[in-house]
């Protein structure tokens, strides 16, 4: 039999976001938070590091305002109704104790009370080792809070085409994977995006990835809904 890929989001009226780095929330979930936040559910999200310094791309000033001051208009842009931003040191996620890491999500949870988890999908999505160990601590988290957990991810196609041009190490999932696909607005994407001033360079993959995915977002239950 086919799969059966669901065309809209849970119905769930309070969602926490758990990512490793403050662009992602805009880069990879912004379309999705937005249509969160759209239909009327509490946003709250989590973000483990600041990011790099060598990456602010001469932008002045210190690492976590900059990144702070990003996050929080990104935010504001997609509806997301509170940040909380830590300092774990990036690029290295994986060697913090998993369960230090699943306690500031349970924390984060007992505050905003969610009926799930939206992460990046348990491949990373983009190669990063960092998105791979913040969805493996909230998958942690979610088994003490037994919360479902719904992960972003990209159609294999997408993510073939984005390694042939830019040789990157994106990995994606047939369609025969995928749980939900669902159609997006990307105006309030493209806001947050903007205010990652640091980041969102000309030229980036990013860019290439957005006109390929289309209207159109992609998701898999990492803990489906019991």
């Amino acid at each position: 039999m086919p799969h059966p890929t669901a065309s809209s989001l849970p119905t769930w009226s309070s969602v926490l976001v758990v990512v490793a780095h403050p662009d992602d929330e805009s880069f990879g979930l912004g379309a999705i938070l937005n249509a969160f936040s759209g239909a009327g559910a509490g946003v709250d999200l989590l973000c483990f590091t600041q990011g790099e310094a060598s990456t602010l791309h001469g932008v002045p000033g210190d690492l976590a305002q900059v990144r702070k001051a990003e996050l929080d208009a990104a935010a504001s842009a997609l509806g997301v109704q509170r940040t909380t931003l830590r300092d774990y040191a990036d690029g290295a996620l994986d060697a913090v104790n998993l369960d230090t890491l699943a306690a500031e999500v349970v924390a984060a949870a007992e505050s905003a009370r969610p009926d799930g988890l939206l992460v990046f999908d348990d491949s990373g999505v983009t190669g990063h080792p960092d998105h791979v160990a913040a969805t493996a601590v909230a998958l942690a988290a979610a088994e003490t809070l037994n919360l479902p957990v719904l992960g972003w991810t990209l159609p294999g196609s997408v993510a073939l085409d984005l390694n042939r041009e830019y040789g990157a190490a994106f990995t994606g999932h047939p369609d025969a994977e995928i749980d939900l696909r669902i159609s997006v607005d990307r105006e309030r994407q493209h806001a947050a995006i903007q205010a990652h001033a640091s980041q969102a360079v000309p030229g980036s993959v990013l860019w290439r990835r957005l006109e390929l995915l289309g209207d159109a977002e992609n998701l898999r239950w990492l803990r489906p809904p019991t």
